[in-house]
């Protein structure tokens, strides 16, 4: 027995080592271009997920990629003598994820800071972008410092992003995608968006809810990022960079995708809100306090309506009408059927247009539905447990059907729905770091964002565990010591 787990042990070492081997590159440092020459391809990071105009699916052929990144990066991919091919990473992830090896370059309106060009090499710049405030039509906003005490969108990890939280007062709004902040602002949801004029030309101005202003409150450029040591690679890609400015193609690309302007003829310079490497101190940890406290009552706050409305769910089912127990059925097998973070952008993207609802309460609301239909499978088995002579006691003794429920049937149900339960519970705390999509800023955010102000991911992940494991221990104890003290046998013994 010992050797055959020996030999299994062995061979779940081999293949999380292959795993490990066809995910990460293995090029040495400062070798990566002579990789890229030998494998004939170069690897570069982006995320579909930004959309028109850097990379996108192709509308009439959806398993191409297109967009002015795509063309650029081919551009330079045929300077070089290989051909290019993107990998599809989370955006915000992106800079880890190069420093890791697990693709050559990333380009994806990465935009130069002086925090990103003491971690990567950054190339010479490819497009000159602009930082643009839309408001609400109709409002008096004239400066970002007009805004203060009022509720601003942004992307994470962006040079808006750090141009925000310099100015004191105002109550930043971090989202993921481009179209949502601009949803919030036309719901009234939040106050003003400062974001790339790529994003807001195509998301924002277009809207005649919302008002982009004139001027640019800053302006940057998009780079190519590279890990440090390959300079070779960078003189490459820089050279690259530089015919396709010289013949003209850098040009062309633009056009095509209606970005040329005359920003383009300016001198391409670099801009970013210079922000230090923050430490773990005690500012950090009360952020990371407040957050689980965010965490702990989105949870609680969810599983108080998951409990009862799945019991009712579970009594339809096991006693009701057919109308009742189909119904039933449905609504479990919906919420069970499809993901909770799909289910979370329907209630708060989705039918906004009919019900706005705040993050907090589509977070609450979109958790308890969700878990609802587990409970609900929960109380079911736990009602066909009790033995069926306890409800023909119950009306031996001249119960009715709803007093054979309240005073038999569901004290019964709950004991023995308990450990279930308390599992449920846990995994709805965790389940909550979903809630980020809609901009709740909760455990696993305030992790993200101090990973990104600390330049590491380590400390923060670990504060982050600890604080879940202090949220979900203390109540999974409770739950053994109420199992075993209702689980006490009080009836006499028989002789």
């Amino acid at each position: 027995m010992t050797r055959g787990c020996a030999l299994l042990l062995l061979l779940l070492l081999g293949v999380a080592a292959n795993l490990a081997a066809c995910g990460t590159r293995t090029d040495p440092k400062g070798a990566t271009l002579a990789g890229i020459k030998q494998r004939g391809e170069i690897t570069w990071g982006a995320d579909i997920q930004g959309g028109e105009p850097y990379v996108y699916e192709d509308p009439q052929n959806p398993s191409q990629l297109i967009g002015f990144e795509v063309d650029i990066m081919n551009g330079i991919a045929r300077r070089l003598g290989v051909k290019a091919r993107m990998v599809q990473y989370n955006w915000s992830n992106l800079v880890q994820s190069l420093e890791r090896g697990d693709f050559d370059v990333v380009m994806n309106g990465l935009e130069s800071t002086a925090e990103r060009r003491e971690r990567i090499l950054l190339s010479d710049p490819y497009y000159v972008y602009a930082e643009t405030l839309t408001v609400r039509a109709g409002e008096p906003f004239r400066s970002l410092f007009d805004l203060t005490g009022k509720r601003v969108g942004t992307l994470n990890q962006t040079v808006a992003h750090d141009i925000l939280l310099s100015v004191n007062g105002i109550d930043v709004k971090v989202y993921e995608g481009n179209e949502e902040p601009y949803r919030d602002l036309e719901l009234g949801r939040s106050d003003a968006v400062l974001l790339d004029n790529i994003i807001a030309d195509r998301y924002g101005c277009i809207n005649k809810a919302l008002r982009c202003l004139p001027y640019d409150v800053a302006r940057g450029v998009y780079v190519i990022g590279m890990r440090r040591g390959d300079d070779e690679l960078k003189r490459a890609v820089d050279g690259a960079l530089a015919d396709m400015r010289k013949d003209g193609e850098l040009e062309r690309i633009l056009r095509k995708s209606n970005l040329w302007d005359d920003r383009q003829h300016e001198e391409q310079t670099s801009i970013g809100i210079t922000r230090q490497t923050r430490g773990f101190d005690g500012d950090m940890l009360v952020q990371f306090l407040s957050a689980a406290l965010v965490t702990l009552k989105i949870s609680v706050l969810a599983f108080f309506l998951a409990v009862p409305l799945g019991m009712l769910l579970a009594v339809a089912r096991v006693y009701g009408a057919m109308p009742m127990k189909v119904a039933a059925r449905i609504y479990i097998e919906l919420f069970r059927g499809t993901p909770v973070l799909l289910q979370l952008f329907v209630l708060y993207y989705g039918l906004a247009g009919y019900i706005n609802l705040g993050p907090v309460e589509a977070a609450v609301l979109g958790l308890g539905l969700n878990y609802a239909a587990y409970e609900a499978e929960v109380y079911r088995g736990a009602l066909l447990a009790i033995p069926r002579g306890q409800s023909e006691a119950s009306r031996a003794l001249g119960m009715g059907p709803w007093q054979t429920l309240r005073h038999v049937m569901i004290p019964q149900a709950l004991r023995l729905a308990l450990p279930p339960m308390t599992n449920d519970f846990v995994s709805l705390l965790k389940d909550s770091s979903l809630v980020s999509v809609i901009t709740v800023i909760e455990l696993t955010k305030r992790m993200t964002i101090a990973a990104v102000d600390m330049r590491g991911w380590l400390i923060p992940g670990l504060a982050c565990a600890a604080l879940y494991l202090a949220l979900s221990f203390p109540l999974s104890e409770l739950a053994r010591r109420l199992e075993r003290r209702l689980a006490r046998d009080q009836r006499p013994h028989t002789l």
